[in-house]
């Protein structure tokens, strides 16, 4: 296993990332990775701050003979997706990143990587470190707790920034140029129950665990159509229970709102006598959700266990209108842009569902690039989650980022990457949630585009980074910099 990232080109970018990899930095977490890029500002003698939101801004002249530049805004952010495999032993607290060379893709052991959006961070600092760099005026600003809400970008006040172009470094596709996203709203739901005794005698206690699903990030891979394990579970307790008596202890499913969930496990209380139909039925249900998905999964699985018999379980109604609301929430792509072709418009996430033994938490994530298509799905899902007894609140909601398709720094970083690459990038949107709308309704006339190297499965323990990318993503940027529209 390789784990010399520094031997990679362009050598400070791994040079930092390699760092950055070092210093854990999830979501939350980040007072490490921030001291880590305020002592780098120190050391190198760069202008810089952090705000009340946590963001770290730095600033650096331009070189002599830019200044007539327009001043630019490199931006990325600081905090990493924890994921990890389910056999996988690691703390996102305190262990570092194990990051490794695997033939032509950097990726890590069995956790994500972090290059969203730790790429994006290294080549900034980069570019700050770097004194025989052309540019005009350059700021970098990386922002904090993107992963789990964009705080740092909801945070940021207006009169910081001075340049007229921010580059946003989080996108996941070279040669690629992004000039809109979606816009986003969480969907939290809870429902508080008292829980009952779990029946003492003729039962047995099974866990029904749905594995193996991709996953993936919920603005990116929703596309693929992947299975959701939460729909999985819940579309099979549905089944079960319409055959047998089945008592629901606890559930666990998905993690983080923004990950398509991979696993979703629930541990059920059965009749002895129904042990063995029961573990028929599951068998089955696997090879149907396995032919259904032949084409998007390749390692579904879903598998029931004997357990120990847990203390107690849901109350029946409460059983009965959590499984009717997770069959019937919606999922996945709700509408496909019909101005941008293979673009989703508006989606759903059924992110996470876990219960306590007195509550049932439930959250979604919608986004959509119409904002009243946003606001219509989430009304529909807090219909159908009210219906079912639960309390429901919508939060975090931020608008998309609309193009501009007669930005002066679309055509300038048009021009360049044809000169470089002797052809014309992709122009088009994405159907994650980007900063940039959220920084725009701040900085009203910022001229816009986010670009990237090409990483893979971001958001999964399967994230991994192109390294040739990297080195063109690089180079794209420097050129773009040397080449910005004048003031």
């Amino acid at each position: 296993m390789d784990k010399n990232l520094t031997a990679l080109k362009p050598a400070l970018v791994w040079k930092h990332f390699a760092e950055i990899c070092n210093i854990p930095h999830p979501s939350h977490s980040e007072d490490k990775i921030r001291q880590y890029l305020v002592d780098f500002a120190v050391a190198h003698g760069i202008e810089h701050s952090v705000d009340e939101a946590g963001n770290v801004y730095m600033s650096k002249p331009a070189t002599p003979g830019m200044e007539a530049c327009k001043g630019v805004v490199l931006q990325a952010h600081m905090d990493m997706v924890p994921q990890k495999n389910n056999d996988k032993v690691f703390d996102f607290i305190n262990d570092p990143i194990e990051a490794y060379i695997d033939g032509e893709w950097v990726t890590a052991n069995g956790t994500t990587l972090g290059a969203d959006n730790g790429i994006g961070v290294a080549a900034i600092l980069a570019v700050l470190e770097d004194d025989t760099i052309e540019h005009g005026p350059i700021e970098g600003l990386i922002t904090a707790t993107e992963e789990t809400g964009m705080d740092g970008a909801f945070g940021l006040k207006g009169g910081l920034l001075k340049g007229e172009i921010l580059l946003n470094l989080d996108s996941e596709t070279e040669g690629e140029l992004y000039v809109g996203c979606a816009g986003g709203t969480d969907v939290n739901a809870s429902l508080a129950y008292t829980a009952e005794a779990a029946p003492a005698e003729g039962y047995m206690a099974v866990a029904i665990a749905v594995k193996g699903c991709k996953g993936g990030h919920s603005g990116i891979q929703i596309v693929c159509q992947r299975a959701n394990a939460n729909k999985l579970l819940f579309r099979l307790l549905r089944k079960l229970v319409a055959q047998m008596e089945l008592k629901i202890a606890s559930v666990d499913g998905g993690g983080l709102r923004n990950a398509i969930p991979r696993e979703s496990v629930a541990v059920v209380m059965v009749k002895a006598s129904d042990v063995e139909a029961l573990n028929a039925e599951v068998a089955a249900f696997e090879q149907v959700a396995i032919a259904e998905y032949a084409a998007v999964e390749d390692a579904i699985s879903i598998k029931a266990a004997l357990v120990a018999a847990p203390a107690s379980v849901m109350p029946c109604a409460v059983a009965k209108s959590l499984m009717a609301a997770m069959v019937a929430c919606p999922d996945g792509v709700d509408k496909m842009s019909l101005a941008m072709e293979g673009l989703v418009q508006t989606s759903n996430n059924m992110a996470r569902v876990v219960s306590d033994g007195e509550t049932i938490k439930v959250q979604t994530l919608v986004r959509s690039s119409v904002r009243s298509e946003k606001e219509a799905l989430a009304d529909a899902i807090k219909a159908v989650l009210e219906m079912a007894g639960f309390e429901v609140k919508l939060s975090g909601s931020y608008d998309g980022w609309n193009p501009n398709m007669q930005s002066p720094i679309l055509n300038a970083m048009l021009e360049s990457y044809e000169a470089l690459y002797g052809k014309r990038p992709a122009v088009t949107a994405i159907h994650a949630g980007l900063e940039c709308g959220i920084i725009g309704s701040n900085y009203p006339g910022l001229d816009m585009i986010s670009f990237g190297p090409t990483i893979c499965y971001p958001h999964s323990p399967d994230e991994k980074v192109e390294i040739a990318s990297v080195e063109k993503f690089f180079d794209f940027l420097l050129h773009t910099l040397r080449n910005a529209p004048k003031k």
